[in-house]
């Protein structure tokens, strides 16, 4: 930023000199003409008879001012121009004064008019040095008019000495003090207008530095930026949106974002760009997107409100990433997932079904001595019949989890199987009858979804819960409802199944919910591996925790009506 004390720069000097050099021609003008005027009239003016000398004067100003436009043109140090032409303006305005009566003369307002161009011209320095020259020849004259020494034109005294002492002396002081003020004050001002002008000039061009920084980012970005008003007109749209839809930016101002996007749904795009967002509103969605003779691709859309400072909205931000190398590279991601966990499930069985392996080839190498079904007979093939039925369990829970039965979808009443479910598990040798039950469910609540999973997810959460509750406990089950978002524009239905057991315990509850993970004896770990895959073949999800008054809190979200793609599921 410049300082207050920087030089006036050449080319503004320059330009206000010009300005002055007009206003000193107009009113030159203005004066001779009023000499004219009252010369025509014959009558005697308010400053005296008008003589030769007036008109000459004038004359005269007006051939410097010629001189002064050839200097401007000649001459390049424009500040030694301004002061010229002020201290020449000093010294004609003297001479005016001394042809318009001198003590008697009226025009001594015409040296503030000069010291206001010096301080508007030269600021502080330019008008003390005015205020001083025109104090010293103002003062010189009427002292030399006093004392006889000049007779001014037009002087009504014709004996300068009766003129008292003390009205000079006032008169001298009185002018000079004017003088100092005004140029004092004028500059003052001049300079706070000089300060006020750089600093403007210097946030201008930081202004104009942020524009350029600004859209050197909005051009630069490799990701689609559409903005649009509260109407969703486009007010702005970068290159890389021109890119990806094959639009000028010039075609798409002031059209509709649904015109440029029409693959957008309606719905979607009104509830992305619903202010403030659902609860369960997801961060970005992606949508298929094909042009004609191109292949499919997938854009990730995320929309922001867009507010100014002044905390007033002014539409939205949408931006769009071309995320089908990303897509691309999750699938392969989540096949390597499958063929992992595969392989876990494969070491897994393996260790599982040697021990009951184990544990039947010593029975049946005992029996291989006699067959004699005492006691210990019937203790061994006891052993064997129990190892093959845990054996046949883990073999039935892994081919559940690695291969679950096509989906079926299907519209159903979700609080009946609820309780059908849970009249199931009452009569299961597992349950305990010292198990109370409290349910809390929504009516109605149908959903779109395959009933015979649903029943499979709710089976093993009440076998879990039962199996955590040994010798009794209580066990809760509700549902509640939760608003659509971008994923789903249905909406959810929340299960929530919580029992009165010891908790998660022993191991992160992320754990949980992998292949044969377990803390119980007799349990295989499939449990609750099995629900969270078939939730999210249901496009769902299945979250736990444990619950403040003790116990595992399991939470299972399911759309309400089935999307033929999910894209975000809620968290």
């Amino acid at each position: 930023m410049v300082g207050p004390a920087s030089k006036t720069a050449p080319l503004e000097l320059l330009e206000r000199l010009q300005i002055l050099m007009l206003i000193r021609v107009l009113f030159i003008s203005l004066l001779l003409g009023v000499l004219i005027f009252v010369q025509a009239r014959q009558t005697h003016s308010y400053f005296g008879d008008i003589h030769t000398a007036h008109y000459l004067l004038l004359a005269t100003s007006y051939f410097i001012s010629i001189i002064y436009v050839v200097l401007l043109k000649r001459f390049e140090n424009v500040v030694v121009q301004a002061y010229v032409q002020l201290i020449f303006d000093s010294l004609f305005i003297t001479l005016f004064i001394y042809a318009t009566g001198g003590i008697d003369s009226i025009f001594s307002f015409l040296y503030i008019l000069n010291i206001f161009a010096g301080s508007i011209l030269l600021y502080r320095k330019g008008g003390m040095i005015i205020a001083s020259s025109s104090s010293i020849l103002y003062g010189l004259l009427l002292d030399l008019h006093f004392y006889g020494i000049v007779h001014p034109l037009g002087a009504n005294i014709s004996t300068p000495m009766n003129t008292p002492p003390a009205y000079l002396f006032y008169t001298i002081f009185a002018n000079m003090v004017g003088f100092y003020l005004v140029g004092y004050l004028s500059s003052y001002l001049s300079e706070q207008t000089r300060r006020t002008r750089f600093e403007l000039k210097s946030k201008q061009m930081d202004l104009d530095k942020l524009e350029v920084l600004k859209e050197s980012i909005i051009n630069s970005m490799n990701s689609g930026l559409i903005v649009v008003n509260h109407h969703h007109e486009i007010m702005l749209f970068n290159p890389a949106a021109e890119k990806i839809f094959d639009i000028q930016s010039t075609h798409a101002f002031g059209q509709s974002i649904l015109n440029i996007t029409p693959f957008l749904n309606e719905d979607l795009l009104r509830r992305q760009l619903q202010d403030p967002p659902p609860v369960r509103q997801a961060p970005y969605v992606d949508i298929p997107y094909r042009e004609p003779g191109k292949p499919e691709r997938y854009l990730r859309l995320s929309v922001n409100p867009l507010r100014f400072t002044s905390g007033e909205d002014g539409g939205h931000i949408l931006v769009f990433q071309d995320v089908t190398r990303i897509r691309e590279v999750e699938e392969k991601m989540k096949r390597m997932e499958g063929l992992a966990m595969v392989g876990e499930l494969a070491a897994g069985i393996a260790h599982e079904i040697r021990n009951p392996m184990a544990s039947i080839s010593g029975s049946v190498e005992m029996l291989k001595e006699g067959v004699r079904f005492d006691e210990t007979n019937s203790r061994l093939m006891n052993i064997v019949s129990r190892e093959i039925e845990r054996l046949d369990h883990l073999i039935k829970d892994f081919l559940g989890f690695a291969r679950p039965r096509s989906t079926e979808m299907e519209v159903f009443d979700l609080n009946a199987v609820i309780l059908e479910s849970l009249e199931l598990i009452r009569r299961n040798q597992k349950w305990d009858e010292h198990i109370d039950v409290v349910t809390d469910l929504i009516h109605p609540v149908e959903i779109e979804s395959d009933p015979n999973q649903v029943k499979q997810i709710l089976w093993n959460l009440y076998l879990n819960a039962a199996e955590s509750m040994e010798g009794g406990g209580t066990l809760y089950v509700t549902t509640a409802m939760e608003s659509g978002d971008a994923a789903n524009k249905g909406g959810w239905v929340r299960i929530v199944i919580r029992d009165s057991g010891e908790g998660f315990r022993g191991a992160p509850i992320s754990e949980f919910f992998k292949p044969f993970s377990t803390t119980k004896k007799e349990g295989s770990g499939l449990g609750l591996a099995t629900v969270k895959r078939l939730t999210g073949l249901l496009q769902g999800e299945v979250v736990g925790k444990n619950h403040p008054d003790g116990g595992a809190e399991i939470t299972v979200h399911l759309p309400l009506v089935q999307a033929p793609l999910i894209l975000e599921r809620p968290h």
